[in-house]
């Protein structure tokens, strides 16, 4: 075909999404990727070639995929809960212990609040500053799959106390006021710098919008494992867009989108020529900085994105044994916060800002194995995968010495690991044929290079108030939504989109429903 109803530019789980939503509604959808896959950054892959282990390499956590889409879309997919919401190990008057948090709160929660802090008045605050949390992701998750509710629509339904506190000035102003221990702070305001780089009190409050979209997700903010790894999530929707008519074409790299009268042609390269289609609508699935380069307008230096993060994914022959003699199947089933006390998270920053690698340098470790073990294959018993995400690692770190600068920063995260441990991680890190350890390891270039991310921003840029401002534009069907560009054939399909960032398909879900109510 040279004509099509509607083009998608990215096979990400965003692209999936509206594409089946598009197809369903009977449209001729053509969705065109870069890659030899789909998947973008939600996909499994077998990182150590001697091991048939599939991790999830890029995205590993979900929360923001709304039910209604999984639901809309008959998606076979399932995601498993996390017995342990989180661990913090650290050591106080010279004895190690921690903080646990179970996902489901207990008085084993209280208790180990009362013994860490000597009291229960954190435990209590806990409780009361994350119910009135709870309150405002009731209010905001049923809109992100509605046309944009204004700011005055949602801040009418929240106490004027957690409006000022999440959405009105800086989150660490909130965090000093309700806590006292430094730990605990810290539990709290980690939520706020996941791939992204700011101090927790900027005046910017980006700090504060990737707070609240770290706990909305489905309104209760839980964040769960997809059974079978990331990748399930991208097979579950790719099946869905080729089941619905969708045409999917792997290998077309699109170098240029040119908006006209009546849509707008989009051409790309298959890898021996160069080829065209138009179409009466184009779903953009990339960067908003990428799109305006595909449309013409260059690169602008000034305003690229930039990631600020490194993952490690590891393989070990067992979980270690922590110093605190916590269980390690409770201490790794769910977030293990390292350094991330308040004053070494804004240290970090701090030392980032300089163009130095943090140290200690803060993240937080997963164990997916323990909630879904189908991901590790036929290996030795005992086996696990361990999953490190590192903060304030910001790509400006390794612009002029990449290797030099990544090594340096999977030290000094490994590290931080090894300080909780009562043995060596390298002890029980898993080693290939070669002898080579079982360690992957990805900075902002790497996601930029593989995944053409640009700056390698995980979000595609900083996230938005998932809302729009009271006297906003909303005149066409792409502004309600929240997926407008400067060109009206021409939407936002992926992360960069209002209410866009994270494996939620809301960005798809938005740009779909734009066309159709179109």
């Amino acid at each position: 075909m040279t004509r099509y109803d509607a083009v998608v530019v990215g096979a990400g789980h965003n692209g999936l999404t509206a594409a089946t939503y598009l197809a369903r509604a009977g449209l001729e959808v053509l969705v065109l990727e870069r890659l030899d896959h789909v998947g973008g950054a939600a996909v499994s892959t077998q990182a150590f070639p001697d091991f048939p282990t599939r991790l999830s390499r890029y995205s590993y956590l979900v929360s923001l995929l709304p039910d209604q889409i999984v639901t809309d879309l008959g998606l076979d997919v399932r995601f498993s809960s996390r017995a342990t919401a989180s661990y913090s190990p650290v050591v106080r008057d010279g004895r190690a212990t921690g903080l646990l948090v179970e996902r489901a709160e207990s008085e084993r929660t209280r208790a180990s609040f009362r013994e860490l802090t000597g009291s229960d008045e954190e435990y209590d605050a806990w409780r009361a500053f994350y119910a009135e949390v709870a309150g405002l992701a009731h209010r905001v998750a049923p809109t992100l799959t509605q046309p944009l509710a204004t700011e005055g629509q949602v801040r009418e339904d929240v106490a004027a106390e957690t409006w000022r506190d999440i959405v009105e000035q800086p989150l660490g102003v909130a965090i000093e006021r309700r806590f006292r221990d430094d730990l605990v702070r810290g539990v709290v305001a980690t939520d706020a710098l996941i791939g992204t780089f700011a101090s927790l009190h900027d005046p910017s409050l980006v700090q504060n919008r990737c707070f609240l979209y770290h706990l909305v997700g489905n309104g209760t903010g839980e964040w769960r494992v997809p059974v079978g790894g990331m990748g399930a999530v991208t097979d579950a929707l790719a099946r869905a867009a080729t089941s619905a008519g969708a045409e999917i074409v792997t290998g077309a790299g699109v170098s240029a989108i040119r908006p006209g009268a009546d849509g707008a042609e989009i051409v790309w390269h298959d890898g021996a020529r160069e080829q065209s289609v138009t179409a009466r609508h184009v779903l953009a699935n990339v960067a908003p900085w990428v799109l305006r380069i595909l449309l013409g307008e260059g690169e602008d230096p000034a305003t690229k994105p930039q990631g600020a993060q490194l993952k490690i994914n590891l393989l070990l022959s067992r979980l270690p044994r922590l110093r605190s003699g916590v269980d390690p199947a409770a201490a790794f089933s769910g977030t293990l916060h390292l350094a991330e006390s308040y004053p070494e998270l804004e240290a970090a920053w701090a030392a980032a800002s300089r163009g130095e690698v943090p140290d200690p340098l803060p993240g937080e470790v997963y164990c997916h194995s323990l909630t879904d073990s189908s991901i590790l294959g036929e290996v030795p018993e005992g086996t696990h995968t361990l999953t490190y995400f590192g903060l304030h690692t910001p790509a400006s770190l390794f612009a002029h010495d990449p290797a030099g600068m990544k090594d340096t920063a999977v030290k000094h995260a490994l590290a931080s690991l090894d300080a909780v441990l009562d043995e060596p991680l390298d002890s029980v890190v898993m080693r290939d044929a070669s002898g080579n350890p079982c360690i992957e390891a990805k900075i902002p270039q790497d996601v930029e290079a593989e995944l053409a991310m640009p700056g390698g921003h995980i979000f595609h840029g900083d996230l938005e108030w998932p809302w729009a401002a009271s006297r906003a534009r909303l005149e066409t069907p792409a502004e309600r939504w929240g997926v407008q560009t400067d060109h009206g054939a021409v939407l936002l399909c992926g992360s960069g989109a209002r209410r866009g960032g994270a494996v939620s398909g809301i960005g798809g879900h938005n740009a779909a429903q734009a066309v159709l109510e179109s």
